[in-house]
């Protein structure tokens, strides 16, 4: 098993940029890898594709030393399961509004006597030539991030942090946000000290913490402020901005 260079860095308390990927195109994951980020976030929770394109793509990103992440879309362990089955490197859960979900989240991820992840010879392992191996060492190697996105989960967020096993705490703007009654006013005193109470309780169970930040600058804010798993926007964002400003000089030079 290849070991999570990622896990490693966020454990040492190193910075790592990446991007999320919703668009079910192994062609996308190609390109990104390209640009020299930490690890690709393939988003199953919104992305429209199945388990056989999770695959391809990740595929697509094989000798890059780019790590793949994968955002399931509950703490189902059947899903956490194939996810990783597929050669995931890490999962991001979201949802998770108390100690108990975070709980089965992180025994989804880890075999036995660790945990209850199912045993196959699945395409993470070789499709079973390196089982043994990857058996002794997945999981010390996977990472499990838990999404805090609700006021629920902000009541019981030091529970959710100090739970063994989670690597990390991410926060997402958009849902967090929305959930708090602030759709996209993430300036807001009140948003501001959700996340504020968020990193206080990941830096006290000695956990990284994610963010999906908007743009280069946000990126950078991110990390001056302690985040080391930092998203720059997604896949989706840097199509459309990149036409946005080309035909925008078009039309401005006719």
């Amino acid at each position: 098993m290849i070991k999570n260079e990622v896990k490693r860095k966020l454990k040492q308390g190193e910075p790592t940029v990446g991007n999320w990927v919703g668009l079910p195109s192994p062609s996308v994951v190609e390109i990104l890898v390209r640009f020299g980020m930490d690890w690709l976030v393939l988003d199953t929770e919104h992305g429209p594709y199945g388990e056989e394109m999770l695959e391809d793509m990740m595929r697509a990103m094989r000798g890059s030393g780019v790590t793949p992440i994968i955002r399931v879309p509950d703490t189902d362990p059947a899903i956490i399961k194939k996810a990783l089955d597929r050669g995931g490197y890490g999962i991001i859960c979201p949802l998770v509004n108390t100690a108990e979900q975070a709980r089965l989240a992180v025994s989804s991820c880890k075999y036995p006597p660790e945990g209850i992840r199912g045993v196959a010879g699945a395409r993470a392992s070789g499709y079973g030539a390196d089982l043994p191996t990857y058996y002794a060492e997945c999981n010390d190697e996977i990472l499990v991030a838990c999404q805090i996105e609700t006021a629920e989960a902000l009541d019981n967020v030091e529970e959710i942090a100090a739970v063994p096993g989670v690597d990390m705490l991410f926060i997402g703007p958009s849902d967090l946000s929305a959930n708090l009654g602030l759709f996209g006013r993430t300036d807001e005193p009140s948003f501001r000290a959700a996340v504020d109470s968020i990193c206080s309780a990941a830096r006290a169970a000695d956990v990284a913490i994610g963010y999906y930040a908007s743009d280069p600058q946000d990126v950078l804010r991110c990390i001056e402020e302690g985040m080391t798993f930092v998203s720059l926007a997604n896949d989706v964002r840097f199509l459309a901005g990149a036409a946005e400003e080309d035909y925008r000089r078009v039309r401005e030079g006719l």
